[in-house]
């Protein structure tokens, strides 16, 4: 297959989508298929094109063996509504620039969120005549809705009108939960236009018997001999950060722990004055690191924080981190209801707490310091579950086979078995 994908996040940027995109179009590359990403120049979340890229009008690389084009785009920091949508609208507008200088391509996938990054598949599903499939990572406008993010419900009624209009016209939805299948089927999507492929890990890289040496950042951090509970990821609005901080405020006599906050977002700014606020020494708060360095950050920490605020929108979702701390054999300390839950609870591969309530964080966080034992026998299970059920090879031939039979070209008997 010739498969085009449009993402507006890429590496070497390392959210969650930039992840999902890359993985699953280098095990493509891997089972022989011609493969071009259309992005833009490297810059979440601060809205700094990253050094060696510049914001041009089109630049081509290869990594992996996918063929990478990067658009121009108005370029904003990841906060602020009105300058992030115009920078989503420029992507939006640079992929129908591009369109005719791609490659000729048999299927053509984008991904939402963001929102104008899904739509942006109907302009070059017409000018090209090729099958789209979109794939659905968050619940746009819902989501931006739920935080508070807009407000105008003249805008979100404009938003929620496209949201229709783009699952009516693509040939297929691929959502990343069953949730989100429902809530596709509550929008009398039919069922057979649908398929659920889930997020997963890359076991490879995120090997819990790996090499990684956690020693000389425990020492730079002063963490030796503390049960260290790591939030690792977005800071933004959705995930009600501040519940760590207050359960670390509860915690603070308690010089066995500590919290290590690693990342970026809309939110951390106000994050780390509040905690200098609180005068928390309990707290560490990294920035955004490379991924290659994410295996070291796991191997350094005692138990893996996942959690969002309770809202009911939010029990749709399954946030991606989880999978990585499981894959390091990392317990999950998880304040999230709904799937997320049922995954970790079936797993056995952590502890569950009340969303935005700190008492009940602070408690199981007590609870695991205490009995290493627990932490150990939940890690395991995590790394099994996850080598079962969210392994990212597995998970990319799955999606695979929904791009082939959109674009009815036929898998290779191998490729077919793999699936």
């Amino acid at each position: 297959m010739r498969i085009l994908f449009l993402s507006h996040y890429f590496p070497p940027e390392v959210n969650a989508p930039a992840s999902r995109t890359f993985e699953h179009c280098r095990e493509w590359v891997r089972s022989g298929h011609q493969v071009t990403v259309v992005t833009c120049a490297p810059n979440h979340p601060r809205g700094s094109v990253y050094p060696g890229y510049r914001n041009r009008l089109w630049q081509r690389e290869q990594r992996d063996g996918i063929e990478v084009i990067r658009v121009c785009t108005y370029i904003t920091a990841n906060e602020g509504a009105l300058k992030r949508t115009l920078a989503y609208i420029s992507f939006l507008v640079a992929c129908v620039f591009a369109t005719p200088f791609l490659p000729r391509a048999d299927v053509l996938i984008t991904t939402s969120p963001q929102f104008f990054n899904g739509l942006a598949g109907y302009p070059v599903k017409l000018m090209t005549r090729t099958p789209w499939v979109l794939e659905i990572r968050d619940l746009w406008p819902e989501s931006i809705r739920a935080v508070g993010a807009i407000k105008n419900r003249h805008v979100i009624g404009f938003l929620s009108a496209l949201e229709r209009f783009a699952y009516r016209r693509c040939d297929h939805l691929v959502p990343v939960t069953e949730s989100f299948r429902r809530y596709l089927l509550g929008k009398g999507i039919p069922v057979e236009k649908i398929t659920v492929v889930r997020n997963g890990v890359d076991l490879g890289f995120f090997d819990g018997d790996g090499a990684s040496d956690p020693q000389p950042l425990r020492t730079r951090l002063k963490l030796e001999g503390k049960f260290v509970v790591s939030y690792v990821g977005t800071h933004g609005m959705a995930h009600g950060l501040e519940t760590v901080l207050d359960a670390a405020a509860l915690l603070s006599s308690n010089v066995s722990v500590a919290f290590l906050m690693v990342g970026d977002g809309a939110e951390r700014a106000r994050l780390c004055a509040i905690c200098d606020r609180m005068g928390l020494t309990n707290v560490i708060m990294l920035e955004q690191q490379p991924k290659e360095r994410m295996p070291e950050i796991w191997s350094l920490s005692d138990a893996s924080l996942v959690l969002l605020r309770k809202l009911p929108l939010f029990e749709t979702v399954i946030p991606s981190k989880m999978f990585e701390s499981m894959a390091m054999q990392k317990p999950v300390i998880l304040g999230v209801l709904g799937e997320a839950r049922e995954i970790v609870e079936e797993a056995g591969a952590g502890l569950t707490f009340e969303p935005e309530n700190a008492a009940s964080l602070a408690a199981v966080v007590l609870r695991l310091a205490g009995d290493r034992g627990l932490a150990r026998r939940l890690g395991a299970n995590g790394r099994q579950y996850v080598a079962t059920h969210f392994d990212r090879r597995r998970l990319a031939r799955r999606l695979e086979g929904v791009l082939a039979g959109i674009c009815r070209v036929p898998l290779l008997k191998e490729q077919s078995r793999r699936t």
